[in-house]
C-alpha cells in the first residue's frame, strides 16, 4: 500500500498543478474586482471542487480510460508525472494551459511507448472540445452580457443594490464552476490509475459507502484544494486583468458561462435525457476552463464592442496551448524509457 500512495503522487502533483493553474478561474474574476475576498473563494472553491469530483467525475474520466487505459501504477504514475511537470512549468510561466491537453499529449506518449493504439476516434472526440469549447464559452458569454446589460437598462436598480446582488451572483455561480470544474476535470488528474486502482470498497460511519473510484476522486479533490490556497494568484491576474480589463458585472457573465460549459461537458443526466428525446448525446470529455474562460473574455470584448483586448497576451497563451500536449508527450515518452530501465518498474 505504501508503494501504491508513492505511486498515486505524482497525480497529487498534477492535481495540486491544476487548482494551481484551472481551479481558481471560477474565482479569479471576482477576487480580481474584489468583489469576493481571495480566502472566501479559495475555501468556496475547495469544497465544492471536492463534492464534484467525488459526486459526478465518473462520466469524463471513462472517456481518457478509452484514449489510453494504463494498466500498471508505475505507468500511471509517470504520465501523471509528466503531465505535471508539464502543467507546473506553465503555471510558473504565467500561462493558463489546458490540463486536459496535457494529460492527453502524457497519454499519447504511454500508448506509442507501450505500442498500444491509441483510439483516434475517442482522440478526435477531446481535440474537438479544445475549440468547440471556448467558442461555445464566446458565445454563451456575448449573450448573456447583451442579456444582463438589457435587463439593467430596463430595471434601473441602484448602483448600491446591484453592487450587492453581483457579489452574491459571483458567489453563486463560483459555487457552481467550481462542482463543475471537479466533475469534468478530476478524469484528468486521476482518471489515469483508475485501471491500476490500489484501493478497495470503503464504508464511513456505516452509511456512506465510497467505491474505489471515488476514493481516487476524493484524494485527487482534497489536492486540487492545495493548489487553490498555494499557487492560484499569478493566473488569476493572467485571466482577470492582463487579456481584457473586467467590471464586476463582466466577470459575472464569464464566470456563468465557463460553469454551464464545464458543467455541460460532464453531466451524465443530460447526456441521457437528450439520449431518450432522440437528440445527439454530447461527449463526456474533460474540457479545459483556461480555454474555456479564454473564450468567455473574448466573448465579453465583442459584446462590448471594445479595442482592449491584448492579442499580445493572448497569442502566448494559444501558444502555450499548442506546446502543452507536445511538450507533455516527449516528457511521458522519455520518463517511461527511465522508470522502465533504470529503475526497473514495469510500466505496461
Amino acid at each position: 500500500m505504501i508503494t501504491s500512495l508513492l505511486f498515486l503522487s505524482s497525480g497529487l502533483f498534477l492535481g495540486w498543478s491544476l487548482g494551481a493553474n484551472n481551479a481558481a478561474n471560477f474565482w479569479g474574476t471576482a477576487v480580481g474586482t474584489r468583489m469576493v475576498r481571495f480566502k472566501t473563494a479559495a475555501i468556496l472553491c475547495s469544497v465544492f471542487v471536492i463534492l464534484g469530483a467525488v459526486i459526478g467525475g465518473a462520466g469524463a474520466s471513462s472517456t481518457l480510460g478509452k484514449l489510453g487505459a494504463i494498466d500498471y501504477l508505475a505507468g500511471s504514475f509517470t504520465v501523471a508525472m509528466a503531465s505535471a511537470v508539464t502543467a507546473y512549468y506553465m503555471t510558473k510561466a504565467g500561462i493558463p494551459i489546458s490540463t486536459s491537453q496535457a494529460i492527453v499529449g502524457a497519454i499519447i506518449g504511454w500508448n506509442i511507448y507501450s505500442g498500444n493504439t491509441t483510439n483516434f476516434g475517442i482522440l478526435r472526440k477531446i481535440a474537438s472540445t479544445w475549440v468547440t469549447s471556448p467558442i461555445l464559452t464566446a458565445l454563451t458569454a456575448f449573450l448573456f452580457y447583451k442579456l444582463v446589460q438589457y435587463v439593467i437598462n430596463r430595471t434601473k436598480i441602484h448602483m448600491v443594490k446591484l453592487d450587492q446582488y453581483t457579489r452574491y451572483a459571483l458567489i453563486l455561480v463560483g459555487i457552481f464552476g467550481s462542482y463543475s470544474l471537479g466533475a469534468n476535470n478530476i478524469g484528468n488528474v486521476m482518471g489515469v490509475f483508475v485501471q491500476s486502482n490500489p484501493f478497495a470498497n470503503l464504508n464511513v460511519l456505516s452509511y456512506l459507502k465510497l467505491d474505489p473510484t471515488q476514493i481516487l476522486f476524493l484524494i485527487g479533490g482534497l489536492a486540487i484544494a492545495v493548489g487553490v490556497f498555494t499557487y492560484s494568484k499569478r493566473v488569476m491576474l493572467t485571466i482577470g486583468n492582463d487579456i481584457f480589463k473586467l467590471s464586476p458585472i463582466s466577470a459575472l457573465v464569464v464566470v456563468l458561462s465557463v460553469s454551464i460549459t464545464m458543467f455541460i461537458f460532464a453531466s451524465s443526466s443530460l447526456r441521457d435525457l437528450l439520449l431518450s428525446m432522440n437528440l445527439p448525446a454530447i461527449p463526456l470529455v474533460p474540457v479545459s476552463s483556461s480555454q474555456a474562460i479564454v473564450g468567455a473574455v473574448i466573448g465579453i470584448s465583442f459584446a462590448r464592442k471594445s479595442t482592449d483586448l491584448h492579442f499580445g497576451v493572448l497569442g502566448k497563451i494559444v501558444m502555450g496551448w499548442i506546446l502543452t500536449p507536445i511538450l507533455s508527450f516527449i516528457i511521458a515518452y522519455i520518463s517511461l524509457f527511465f522508470v522502465e530501465n533504470v529503475f526497473m518498474q514495469q510500466v505496461f
